[in-house]
């Protein structure tokens, strides 16, 4: 769909705003003079009225050279200067600095406190070989003289945040990826993990579910490690990538819910605060409790090279120049020593609004969390001094007669690192205005460390992600950003994922059902340093964006994005991708069942899509039709645009999914057994993979529900729209 000015090129779309340039620079007044002058032809992007948008097109010129290098550079400098996990006084200190930038920028500003229960931090953590010979193995990377930073006082061990406390001793088996086809494969090999350690290698899925099928097993303990390439390429310092020492850190927590382990479905309200919550007891939720944590490669290899038992199968074998096998025999022993206290902790969640000039109410939302492992150049600090950024370049803008329409809200997150639990907090707290008034949710986590963009999104957003991609100039080609994607894509066309798990659009999307999106410039695979104490501003400014010119490149495309769905007269969603989408998983559902042997009918969907497709085709047509007759006013958008918020609402169900009630959105969730992949039409997917098709139905009953909710909303917008005309 081409629903952006439609110009061949960047340089005549320039020439364009050039023109609204010039026209507001003669009618302060401002914009209507570009389209009333027929300065030059154009189609308005989806949304928007003619008046509107030459307005929009004024703005966006002046933006686009808003967001800045020299900024960005010196915004992630000063957040990475220390260490500062959830907890630390340095976190402290980092969300006071993103207020004092945001209020700064002409925000407003608020604290969002919340005390959930988290690991202490401690690096009070071990492994060591037994027997045959006595050996404690490295679990924290080494300082290096490449590397200034790398040997920071307050660097920690590596750690696994919500492991159990123990000291344990026993053998060991080898599960490859630790997936559940792993496990299930020892099971049929007749290998007990009864009182073993289990040594796995990070890939495949989450590593808490790496823990979790051990511990169903009577494991003793669990060492995860990041395996070794192949063919070594560049390690660090010398290049970018994963070295034997790096250790990957990160969270095991595996529960029902998303968020605090002691408040599903509740914020976790400060205990000294007028509201009081309840809270469960610890002992009841359900936490691992054998000790875990996580080594190098090199540290590992101490251990695979003494194993004695059978070969492990050939797609088991990993890249370390030895045999990968089963079972290490009875005279390998492995102790795993961890200590990991638990308690309330107060994390807090910073954001800045951009309040609407018309629509105060409705907030497009981006954020990114802010917690790190130990610096977080990467991760998540690409995404926050990117944000800082963007904050600056929207209150220049609003500044010099720009504001939004709409509210732009901009989040930074704590603890997401401990299990997505801060924006989950936030997000259940005023879940009744986000129900209402929430446009969509960006997010932006680790988004920006290299050159190569991409990016996920729910259907609805699609389009307007591709739209302001090509209006926004990818750094030094001179070209945008969607003709450098497209050179790149099969086909020659750009195409946006589907959001999976592990971050903080889980709870906008999932639970409350507001579309969502993560968009990056990654790295393309060139580093290894995730979770690691490597992740810092040293690796960044030497292999991330050493030019620090792809921040504000990100800065742009959300901010664009960010103003036309602030801006638009009626929100320019996709609503035909829904029934593309919907269709399309459908397909693949059937695939999967012929794949695992499994009959499944679901006729009744694939019609239902039908009916879908055409509700969306007439509501495109509908939009398109009222904002080319001119002028909506401000209460007939408010209705129409509240009608249009509640289309993603459709897939809700309060009944949630199989074992996961908090997961309350039929149409996508992460896959519960490896916990990032992007599950599509997961009530049906897991009936699907868990080989039992006698439920199948009567999911595809409520399945047939939330599609008929859809369709009539949209019919019920159309109507809205119609009516005005």
């Amino acid at each position: 769909m081409e629903s952006q000015l439609r110009m061949p090129s960047l340089v005549s779309r320039s020439l364009f705003l050039f023109l609204a340039l010039t026209a507001a620079r003669v009618l302060p007044g401002v914009v209507q003079a570009a389209s009333a002058q027929n300065s030059v032809e154009i189609s308005a992007p989806v949304g928007f009225t003619a008046e509107s948008a030459a307005r929009q097109s004024y703005c966006e010129a002046k933006f686009v050279g808003l967001p800045s290098g020299d900024s960005f550079r010196e915004h992630l400098r000063i957040i990475t200067a220390n260490p500062h996990p959830t907890g630390s006084p340095e976190q402290v200190e980092v969300g006071h600095y993103l207020s004092r930038v945001m209020r700064a920028a002409g925000l407003s500003v608020r604290d969002h406190p919340y005390d959930v229960y988290l690991p202490q931090l401690t690096d009070d953590v071990e492994a060591q070989i037994v027997t045959p010979v006595s050996m404690r193995l490295n679990n924290r990377e080494p300082a290096l003289p490449e590397d200034r930073f790398s040997g920071h006082p307050d660097l920690l061990n590596g750690w696994n945040a919500f492991s159990g406390s123990g000291d344990v001793t026993g053998e060991v088996v080898y599960a490859n990826y630790g997936t559940r086809a792993d496990y299930r494969a020892l099971d049929s090999m007749g290998i007990s993990l009864e009182g073993k350690i289990v040594v796995a290698r990070y890939g495949g899925n989450f590593r808490g579910f790496k823990v979790l099928f051990a511990e169903e097993r009577g494991a003793a303990g669990v060492i995860m490690f990041n395996d070794a390439p192949a063919v070594e390429e560049d390690p660090y310092p010398q290049g970018p990538m994963l070295n034997g020492e790096i250790i990957q850190r990160g969270s095991v927590l595996t529960l029902a819910w998303t968020g605090d382990p002691l408040t599903p479905f509740e914020p976790a309200l400060p205990v000294d605060g007028p509201v009081q919550v309840n809270r469960l007891d610890p002992d009841d939720v359900g936490l691992h409790t054998i000790p875990v944590l996580p080594l190098g490669y090199t540290a590992t290899s101490e251990i695979l090279s003494r194993m004695t038992g059978e070969m492990a199968p050939g797609e088991w074998q990993g890249g370390l120049p030895m045999p990968y096998r089963l079972t290490g025999g009875d005279e390998l022993t492995v102790r795993v020593r961890v200590n990991q206290p638990k308690a309330l902790t107060r994390a807090t969640m910073v954001v800045g609004t951009l309040e609407g000039s018309d629509f105060p109410d409705e907030w497009m939302i981006l954020g990114a969390h802010y917690d790190p492992w130990g610096f977080g150049a990467v991760d998540p600090n690409g995404g926050t001094a990117m944000l800082l950024t963007l904050a600056e370049a929207l209150g220049e803008l609003a500044e010099e007669g720009c504001r939004p329409r709409r509210s732009i809200l901009i989040a930074h997150w704590d603890a997401e690192e401990y299990g997505v639990i801060g924006s989950t907090e936030w997000v259940e707290e005023f879940l009744e205005p986000l129900t209402t008034g929430a446009v969509a949710y960006i997010n932006a986590d680790a988004a920006v460390s290299g050159g190569f963009f991409g990016g996920s999104a729910s259907p609805s957003l699609k389009q307007p992600i591709l739209d302001a991609i090509r209006d926004t100039p990818y750094p030094k080609e001179g070209r945008s950003v969607y003709d450098w994607w497209a050179e790149r894509s099969e086909g020659g066309t750009p195409v946006l994922g589907d959001l999976g798990g592990g971050s903080d659009h889980i709870a906008f999307y999932t639970h409350a059902g507001i579309p969502s999106a993560g968009i990056t410039s990654g790295a393309g695979g060139r580093s290894g340093v995730a979770h690691s104490n490597y992740d810092n501003f040293s690796w960044f400014e030497r292999f991330g964006d050493p030019e620090w010119i792809y921040g504000p490149m990100v800065a742009t495309v959300d901010g664009l994005l960010s103003l036309r769905l602030a801006n638009a007269d009626l929100l320019p969603y996709d609503v035909t991708r829904y029934a593309v989408d919907t269709r399309m998983h459908v397909n693949t559902l059937l695939e999967v069942a012929e794949y695992r042997r499994i009959e499944v009918d679901l006729s009744r969907l694939v019609t239902a899509t039908t009916d879908l497709a055409r509700a969306a085709t007439a509501l495109d047509a509908a939009r398109s039709t009222r904002v080319a007759l001119g002028p909506v006013p401000s209460v007939e958008a408010e209705r129409i645009n509240a009608a249009f918020i509640g289309l993603e609402k459709a897939w809700l169900d309060d009944r949630g999914l199989q074992d996961r009630p908090w997961s309350r959105s039929l149409y996508v969730s992460p896959d519960p057994f490896s916990g990032y992949a992007s599950w599509m039409l997961p009530g049906l997917r897991y009936e699907i993979e868990t080989d039992d098709p006698a439920d199948v139905p009567e999911w595809e009953t409520r399945y047939l529900e939330a599609i008929r909710r859809l369709t009539d909303r949209m019919d019920g917008v159309t109507a809205l729209i119609e009516g005005s005309i």
